[in-house]
């Protein structure tokens, strides 16, 4: 197998692209850039002028919407319920709480000072999404796609390519793998910061979805304590759970990073609710211990 790859950077993150023939990277490089131009223009909300950051501004006014805007909304949704609601695009306001409200290279060299108490979030509840009408409004709550956006990206774009062999899409530490020999699977590297180095585990796979979520990549300073953006929407305030990054497969990239997301607020029931799911995946404690749910290989020495 002679892959083809490149590597590229969007919203602050690395990624990269690889097919397994040269004769199919063009048109797969061709879709990664139409998949994230859509996704950027419909949910990007540091844009004012994107579909959310729209949406987020109409004071409860319904709002027409983009295909893409619905495939984005439908994915951030399926990711709440899949998770009992804990990966969940209405913890936005608490993430502005904690001073998210700007590119994260400029959020990293702020001292942010938030007085106010955080608050649970409303829920999907809150989103009333009429598909026949192609309309969208917010009851009290503003969004964030955050949780989904990126594993969408690499789903679209993996399963716009896989008809014309394997391919696999990357973005920041979120993975879409389609349509390779089981045979002779791809290799993927697993890392609780946003690159890779050569020297991490690695894991097997052919065809689904890995993501990695920790509390390591992003985080910033609150109050003098270290916040970090996974928001635990029960609460309203940012994850201080016993794990402190979760990497997970399962059959698509969405659902993996929504179970990723969520194990780092289950606390010491992630493993059972992953397992119970029929995923894998490898926690990583506070501590640096490793745990292995589900078929999930212990990492090699």
């Amino acid at each position: 197998m002679s892959l083809t790859a490149a590597k590229f950077e969007i919203w602050g993150l690395t990624g990269s692209i690889t097919t397994e023939s040269a004769e199919h990277f063009e048109f797969a490089n061709e879709r990664l850039w139409f998949w994230i131009g859509e996704i950027d223009r419909a949910c990007n909300r540091f844009k004012d002028d994107s579909e959310i950051q729209r949406l987020n501004t109409s004071n409860g006014k319904e709002c027409k919407v983009s295909a893409t805007f619905e495939i984005a909304l439908d994915a951030a949704i399926r990711s709440s319920e899949m998770t009992g609601g804990l990966c969940d695009p209405t913890v936005l306001s608490a993430l502005l709480h904690l001073g998210y409200n700007r590119d994260f290279d400029e959020l990293v060299d702020h001292q942010h000072t938030n007085d106010q108490m955080p608050v649970p979030s409303p829920g999907i509840s809150a989103i009333k999404f009429d598909k026949d009408s192609h309309k969208v409004s917010l009851n009290n709550c503003i969004i964030d796609f955050g949780a989904s956006a990126k594993a969408l990206t690499a789903d679209l774009v993996a399963n716009d390519v896989m008809k014309f062999g394997g391919v696999a899409v990357e973005i920041g530490g979120d993975v879409a793998l389609r349509g390779i020999d089981p045979r002779n699977p791809w290799t993927i590297g697993i890392s609780d910061s946003l690159t890779i180095n050569g020297t991490e585990p690695s894991v097997a796979m052919s065809s689904g979805g890995i993501a990695t979520s920790s509390l390591r990549a992003r985080s910033w300073k609150v109050n003098a304590e270290t916040a970090n953006h996974i928001i635990d929407p029960r609460t309203g305030s940012y994850a201080r759970g016993p794990y402190a990054t979760a990497s997970v497969s399962a059959p698509d990239c969405v659902t993996a990073n929504a179970f990723a997301t969520a194990a780092l607020l289950w606390g010491e029931d992630a493993g059972y609710h992953i397992a119970q799911s029929g995923f894998s995946a490898r926690l990583v404690r506070n501590n640096g211990a490793v745990e292995f749910i589900g078929g999930w290989p212990e990492d090699s020495e």
